[in-house]
């Protein structure tokens, strides 16, 4: 296995057409096919399946395109700063669910980094895609939320795929609704009085199973809900419908505005919000700072 294989099966990858990734590459279409069928022969895997209407990544191949990603940038660091000479642009990247004070401090952490070079990358995504670019080497730290409920399917998960959760804060339930709401100046409101109003929440895709869902208490029988896939939308709704979501109550005025409020949920359910990574794998500097901002959302929780 060399570098340049490496390199050309992240080319295709990325092209999902081997007439385009042998066009990117300067080499003709068949010398790139048999270079990664010696490959897959190589390793003794399929990375790709071939059909009629071009090329898609297997299970196995997204796998080891994640680790083949990291083997080529790690060889580019070295190559730039030690025989190219040139300044090394910092990379970091962190995949969430669709936590307003996890992308707050994603902009703290770049505003007092102050590099002239750097390349970071912030997803916020479905559960189980938070996971996966963890695994998959996509982002350094992945943020998401365990409980009662659905810890023992996660761990599991976070077991198999080799990765490590570590708590940031425990928080109690609160309704996130737009200030007009009906019920929104009260100082806590029970379940049974949302009945006539929608409950908002983000769409899973795939695995749209109870375990992966965004917001806790899912398995509750919702008289109305609606499912949107981002944050925008389900702020529009708020206003539009008298729509809510439940959520930590750490609210960020700074992203979302002044015109949403959370109020306490009558319940004793506690979410458990974390940060994942790989085991084994030292948290670069970057990442460092990015959790040095996130634990300051702890404090705010403690004092509430």
């Amino acid at each position: 296995m060399t570098l340049t294989q490496l390199n050309y099966a992240i080319t295709v990858a990325n092209a999902a057409s081997m007439n385009e990734a042998a066009k990117l590459l300067f080499i003709s279409q068949p010398s790139l096919s048999a270079a990664i069928k010696a490959l897959e022969e190589e390793i003794g895997l399929e990375l790709f399946r071939r059909t009629n209407r071009g090329i898609s990544l297997t299970p196995e191949g997204e796998e080891f395109i994640g680790y083949a990603r990291q083997v080529v940038e790690q060889y580019q660091l070295i190559e730039t700063k030690y025989v190219s000479k040139e300044q090394v642009k910092k990379k970091f990247g962190v995949s969430m669910q669709h936590y307003t004070f996890a992308v707050n401090a994603f902009m703290e952490m770049v505003k007092q980094f102050g590099m002239d070079k750097y390349e970071f990358a912030i997803h916020e995504t479905r559960t189980y895609d938070v996971i996966a670019d963890v695994k998959n080497y996509k982002s350094e730290i992945g943020i998401l939320y365990v409980n009662d409920f659905n810890r023992q399917v996660l761990s599991k998960l976070f077991r198999e795929y080799n990765l490590e959760f570590h708590e940031l804060m425990d928080c109690g339930i609160y309704v996130y609704m737009w200030k007009g709401h009906p019920l929104a100046k009260q100082k806590e409101i029970a379940l049974e009085e949302l009945a006539e109003y929608p409950c908002l929440s983000f769409e899973q895709g795939t695995y749209n199973s109870f375990y992966f869902a965004e917001e806790v208490l899912s398995t509750y029988e919702y008289k109305r809900s609606i499912k949107a896939n981002d944050r925008a939308t389900l702020l529009n709704l708020m206003v539009g419908l008298n729509g809510y979501t439940l959520c930590s109550g750490i609210i960020c005025e700074e992203l979302n505005g002044d015109e949403y409020c959370a109020v306490k949920l009558a319940s004793d359910e506690v979410m458990t919000i974390g940060y994942l990574v790989r085991k084994g794998v030292a948290i670069s500097e970057l990442g460092q700072k990015y959790l040095e901002e996130l634990s300051k959302y702890k404090d705010r929780v403690l004092k509430e």
